[in-house]
């Protein structure tokens, strides 16, 4: 699957945000967490970033593996969409929101066919 660029640009440019209520729940977590989960938010739909190019985007190219670990923790899934965020070798990895890896690759395939966010439609 291909990244897409202008993740950042595209939330912008269509007053995507982050729900309000998710923001404040977030500042009972490490901020490390906050940055990965606010990054993975601008992946766009039908697109998706490895565990290392998530690293790369918040400035920490070594932490592919941390990057890892604080979606593991993500308690917004599928709202912050950790399940666009995949391995280097192309396989998903894991996903910790409800009904497992099953739900990640029935998101990803919905999300890629029609370019709609799986989160608000399924």
């Amino acid at each position: 699957m291909k990244t897409k660029s202008n993740s950042l640009e595209w939330n912008k440019g269509n007053n995507r945000k982050i729900p309000k209520n998710i923001v404040e729940k977030m500042k009972d977590y490490p901020d490390f967490y906050v940055k990965v989960w606010k990054a993975c938010f601008e992946i766009f739909p039908g697109e998706t970033l490895t565990y290392k190019q998530l690293a790369k985007k918040i400035g920490m190219p070594k932490a592919a593996r941390a990057v890892g670990n604080a979606l593991s923790k993500n308690p917004f899934a599928p709202i912050i969409p950790c399940h666009r965020v995949i391995r280097s070798d192309g396989k998903m990895g894991g996903y910790s929101g409800p009904c497992g890896i099953n739900k990640k690759l029935k998101m990803l395939k919905y999300e890629k066919k029609t370019g709609k966010n799986a989160s608000m439609d399924l």
